[in-house]
């Protein structure tokens, strides 16, 4: 997909269209709440990236490497930044 897109186009495909769709699917959808934004009471995904994904893409293909905090529902899953406590195990709050 990179020899037609740009990276900024990839990412906004990758999250807030597929929320969109989501949304489209009717009782189908999984998720009660807003998809794709990061609002009160939003299902949001969050993701600090080591790098830049909008000029870089490849980042994305390597989550084990480049993200340095994974957020799900608002539980940090992964946190590897310097001085963030308990080194990011699953359901830490810091």
């Amino acid at each position: 997909m990179t020899e037609w897109y740009t990276p900024p186009e990839l990412l906004v495909m990758a999250t807030s269209t597929n929320a969109e769709l989501l949304k489209l699917s009717g009782k189908r959808n999984p998720y009660p709440g807003d998809l794709g934004v990061v609002s009160e009471g939003a299902f949001a995904d969050l993701l600090l990236v080591d790098g830049d994904p909008l000029t870089d893409i490849q980042l994305v293909a390597t989550p084990e490497r480049s993200f340095v905090v994974i957020m799900k529902d608002g539980v940090i899953y992964k946190n590897t930044l310097e001085g963030a406590g308990s080194g990011g195990s699953a359901g830490a709050s810091n």
